[in-house]
């Protein structure tokens, strides 16, 4: 199974931009998120990647900056939450931070299967739909509100759980839903619990409760492996890399798994 990084917050071989996207190989190619723009497309055509065989794109939630790169692709299955398509804005600013097409465009533009459920996208590949909230220092608190003014939770967030030979490879966008909580939903939903490897985004922006309890979290799961990416603050990086096996990924970088 492999990763290639189409796009990351840093640069490598590749230029970067806010967001994320993930090319993810093994068996059937698929498309991780589509980044803020047509980066993904760009990064793509530069490492020699053809787009064309990608048989599924999968959305971790309904931000800009994960699915900008929607008005550049056409024609391939879409898969994601139903909650994707909500209308969602920043408090701070009362900017919109959703998707950039509705969910009527969506369903011309793309093959679109929503779902709350586990969904299969090959033999060893796994959209986990809606992510449990069951612990107590995670999806707390939100930046975010909906159209119509209630807060926003972003129920839609999900990842991917990819069954490997060294065990489970969890791919996360954003970890809105906590990356503790989907972790533990991961090992439920594929039903392996030797998780390998964490990939992604965690949302963790500042080394406080949250990033300490998750340290312990990884430390206790034994997780060999911890790719820290977008949304993750450089300081709760280098706690992680006092007791965890951290390796910093860039726009280019391929993640054999």
């Amino acid at each position: 199974m492999r990763v290639t990084v189409l796009n990351d917050e840093k640069p490598g071989i590749c230029p970067a931009e806010h967001g994320i996207s993930f090319l993810i190989e093994g068996g059937a190619k698929i498309l991780f998120d589509v980044g803020p723009s047509d980066i993904f497309a760009r990064n793509a055509a530069t490492l020699g990647i053809d787009l064309e065989e990608v048989s599924a794109i999968i959305l971790s939630h309904g931000h800009w900056d994960h699915t900008n790169g929607l008005k550049y692709i056409k024609g391939k299955k879409l898969v994601c939450h139903p909650d994707c398509f909500a209308k969602r804005f920043w408090k701070n600013d009362k900017e919109y931070n959703g998707v950039p097409i509705t969910l009527e465009e969506a369903k011309k533009q793309f093959q679109l299967v929503l779902t709350t459920k586990p969904y299969k996208l090959g033999e060893d590949i796994l959209f986990l739909g809606e992510i449990p909230r069951l612990n107590g220092f995670e999806a707390k608190t939100t930046e975010f509100y909906l159209e119509g003014g209630a807060d926003d939770f972003i129920l839609g967030d999900s990842a991917l759980a990819i069954k490997t030979g060294k065990g489970l490879a969890v791919i996360a966008g954003c970890s809105h839903a906590g990356i503790c909580n989907i972790v533990e939903y991961a090992k439920k939903a594929s039903g392996v619990g030797n998780v390998y490897a964490v990939i992604g985004g965690f949302h963790l922006l500042e080394n406080n409760e949250s990033a300490r309890r998750t340290i312990e979290y990884f430390q206790k799961e034994k997780i060999a492996a911890v790719y820290p990416s977008h949304c993750v603050s450089e300081a709760v990086i280098e706690e992680m890399g006092k007791s965890l096996n951290v390796i910093r990924i860039r726009s280019g970088d391929v993640i054999d798994i």
